[in-house]
């Protein structure tokens, strides 16, 4: 079953939510939390085709030209200095889509997706897909309190129009 909730609760969640919901959906059952066992790599795998037919560019591989990089800082003369990997990003609605396994929330993965994010150039929209379920931690629920909270005290303002938490 693939859950979702879109950051800040107040703020209705735009079109491009909608779809890369609809992308996890066609592929639930090929990817769900504690019965397909995928790391992040095969969840992306799975889900890349559905991502690319809305407009995602996709990461494929490792290898520097198979990764998409997207812009963070610009030195002399327009020259590129420093960029973060994402693995998916529709670049006509600023969404970067960061999928995680076991790792998203155990070692705080989506903490690094939402930092790299808030510094990306022209992002807008970041998308974090978390298992529901990894061994006996709810990933997706665990992620959830934290932007409720991140939302709630109102003491740290986001440089993104929404977060969307998708879980699989």
């Amino acid at each position: 079953m693939i859950n979702w909730q879109f950051y800040p609760r107040s703020k209705r969640a735009p079109e491009i939510v909608s779809s890369v919901v609809s992308c996890f959906e066609k592929v639930a059952d090929e990817i769900e939390s504690g019965v397909a066992n995928l790391d992040s790599n095969g969840v992306l795998a799975v889900v890349r085709p559905e991502l690319q037919s809305i407009g995602f560019i996709v990461e494929i591989g490792k290898k520097v030209s198979e990764k998409i990089s997207v812009p963070v800082l610009f030195g002399r003369n327009g020259i590129l200095e420093k960029s973060f990997d994402a693995d998916a990003f529709h670049v006509a609605t600023g969404f970067v889509l960061e999928v995680e396994a076991g790792r998203g929330v155990v070692n705080n993965q989506f903490l690094k997706d939402l930092f790299q994010a808030c510094m990306m150039t022209d992002v807008r929209y970041l998308g974090i897909a978390v298992a529901n379920q990894y061994g006996n931690n709810k990933d997706f629920e665990a992620v959830c309190r934290f932007f409720d909270t991140l939302y709630a005290t109102d003491r740290l303002k986001l440089p993104l129009d929404g977060v969307l938490i998708l879980g699989y």
